[in-house]
């Protein structure tokens, strides 16, 4: 069997060649170019998204009573007018 020794070893100068190479470089390139694509971009954030999924749900729900009582009321109005 192997030593686990030498696995966190050649973790180490895995590590240290990474952060010591030119691929870190490109790491933050690479994030600064999204981050700048992005807020080009007309995005919202989850919280505000989340929030207006709240409002929209809570709309439907007063539309869906209002609805129903304009329903009670035209019948009301039909049943009424009917009877005169």
């Amino acid at each position: 069997m192997l030593n686990a020794k030498i696995f966190e070893d050649l973790s180490g100068k895995l590590h240290d060649a990474v952060r010591n190479s030119p691929a870190k470089d490109l790491e933050k390139n690479m994030r600064a170019l999204l981050a700048q694509g992005f807020s080009k971009l007309d995005l919202v954030t989850r919280e505000e998204f989340d929030i207006q999924s709240q409002v929209l749900s809570r709309t439907r729900e007063k539309l869906t009573e209002l609805e129903a009582r304009v329903a009670e009321l035209e019948r009301d109005k039909s049943g009424g007018s009917s009877a005169s």
